[in-house]
């Protein structure tokens, strides 16, 4: 047998493990001293937002300014269609599916922060090896063999406990970096729900402006055909059938540019759909109204505003999250300790005959007790000479933080601004509307005037031209303005942050999707769907990491 009593010289290393208990004790005392350390660098505390009493626009005769419901606002339109696409987006979108994805990034690093915590190496290890020593090397000699082979068999281990809460910190910063991917899904699904909205009133607009220039291209064909008579019979110049054909023209001109505006807007939705050009054609149906703006608009207070916006609480999380990464970078200040130890079998064929060593040994002997050996000791380390590349990090995170918080006030500042410019724009606009039905009406009736005076030879042609182009203008822009008063609502709500709350029982990322990827890879229970939980009074969307 081999002779160790010139290794126990080591600290720590032995052939025996009950002959130092005072090492497991100390271990043991340290380890769980080091555990209960302090966790170095800056708590987050949310900084306080700027805030208003109440909007600066509203109108007490149609908007209400009180805690509104806005998980799935686009039903207050009363369009089954609009509902229709919109299921269909926040299940088909790749964007959004992208988003999720991210998610499940997040968590699976999360489980590598959380893993960082517990004994950093692990790991069983064996080995064979074969000797052939050349006989005419320095001091050989017969009584030693020179050729033998060698089997081993061992767990080693090594520990950074965490006494400055570095991984503590870590797993901080990664968990709010979870809270963080949550959010920017979130603020996709308000985004995808209210460009939805938009491009599907566009859409209907844009019929609805076609159908006026169909029905104007009508009524300006009979006054050709009026002119062409009356000209025929020698009442009325060439001059009057040159101005009818010129008007009737011009508005025909109108008809393909919308008509290629249409299909513009159906590509846009296929898109937000996930759908190829043409194939969403088939959910729209024929052509449709304009939605009708709701009898009331509830648009939340302020307060309710900050709570509910995603894009809000995505800047909150990165700041929070950079915040933990201060410590992070703070703990490399001070030193580390390190437990680590070995445990393993180890034995020779080398036939050592030499004086002391009477016997042999075999490989077979490897699952002998006295082929055992193990070490295991205390260790640390200090950066203390690291020319200030440590303490510069620790700015170089403080400062990323200091940027953070001042993306965070003026997350909260474009918010205010938003829904104050979305709410303006669609009270002014309704006003618009009510001015421009007047004056829709007033054209209606002056084409009507101006044909019956033309026929009994009481006015010029060129009034009935400029009465039908007057109203033809009108129908058009009003058409466009109801349009936009719908556009602007939409806006508001976008605003406002609804729409992610319709997420609720229902994974983020496709039941597809995830069936694809745990065919691929072992995912553990991070695919599967879970309840919201809730974790120091705030409600999270994540469960611990799957190991």
């Amino acid at each position: 047998m081999k002779d160790n009593t010139g290794d126990n010289a080591m600290a720590g290393y032995t052939n025996n493990p009950g002959s130092v208990p005072w090492l497991k004790t100390m271990a043991l005392t340290l380890a769980l001293t080091f555990m209960v350390g302090c966790a170095v660098g800056p708590n987050f505390v949310r900084p306080r937002p700027p805030e208003m009493a109440d909007w600066s626009e509203k109108s007490e005769a149609l908007v209400r300014s009180e805690n509104a419901e806005l998980a799935s606002w686009w039903k207050q339109f009363g369009d089954p269609v609009l509902d229709d696409l919109v299921g269909a987006a926040c299940r088909q979108n790749p964007s959004l599916h992208v988003a999720g994805l991210r998610i499940l990034e997040a968590r699976a690093r999360l489980g590598i922060a959380v893993g960082n915590q517990y004994p950093q190496l692990q790991q069983l290890n064996g080995q064979y090896a074969d000797y052939g020593l050349s006989e005419n090397s320095p001091n050989t000699s017969a009584s030693i063999d020179i050729a033998y082979a060698t089997v081993g068999l061992g767990f080693d281990a090594a520990w950074e406990l965490d006494f400055w809460g570095r991984f503590r910190r870590a797993v901080e910063s990664g968990a709010w970096n979870l809270d963080a991917s949550i959010a920017g899904y979130d603020d996709l699904m308000v985004t995808l729900t209210a460009e939805v909205a938009r491009v599907y009133v566009t859409l209907r607009t844009l019929e609805s402006r076609l159908a006026i220039a169909q029905e104007n291209v009508a009524l300006q064909a009979r006054s050709l055909q009026i002119a062409r008579v009356l000209f025929e019979g020698g009442d009325v110049t060439e001059l009057d059938v040159a101005q009818a054909g010129s008007l009737l023209a011009n508005t025909q001109s109108s008809i393909p540019r919308l008509q290629a505006q249409i299909r513009q807007a159906k590509n846009a939705l296929a898109v937000l759909l996930g759908m190829l050009p043409g194939e969403v054609d088939h959910m729209l149906g024929g052509p449709g109204m304009i939605p009708a703006v709701p009898a009331a608009v509830a648009i939340d207070v302020p307060a309710g505003m900050l709570r509910r916006r995603p894009d809000i609480r995505l800047a909150e999380a990165q700041m929070a999250s950079q915040c933990a990464l201060i410590g992070v970078a703070q703990a490399d200040l001070y030193p580390h300790f390190t437990l680590f130890g070995s445990i393993g079998l180890s034995a020779s064929n080398a036939a050592l005959t030499a004086a002391g060593f009477p016997g042999g040994s075999s490989l077979g002997d490897i699952w002998n007790a006295d082929s055992m050996q193990h070490y295991g000791g205390i260790g640390f380390g200090w950066d203390i000479f690291n020319y200030g590349r440590i303490k510069n990090n620790v700015r170089v995170q403080d400062a990323r933080f200091q940027q953070l918080v001042e993306n965070y006030k003026l997350t909260v500042l474009k918010a205010a601004q938003e829904t104050e410019d979305a709410l303006s724009g669609f009270l002014r606009s309704r006003e618009e509307v009510a001015f421009l039905q007047e004056s829709e009406t007033a054209a209606t009736r002056s084409v009507e005037i101006s044909m019956i005076q033309y026929r009994e030879g009481l006015t010029d042609y060129q009034r009935v031209l400029d009465t039908q182009r007057s109203r033809a203008q009108a129908q058009d822009l009003l058409t466009s303005v109801r349009g936009t008063v719908m556009v602007n609502l939409v806006a508001v709500y976008k605003s406002l942050g609804g729409g992610w709350e319709s997420r609720a029982g229902r994974d983020f990322v496709p039941e597809d999707i995830r069936r694809e990827m745990a065919e691929r890879t072992d995912w553990g229970q991070l695919l599967e769907p879970r309840e919201s939980e809730t974790q120091n009074g705030r409600q999270v969307n994540w469960r611990w990491p799957d190991w």
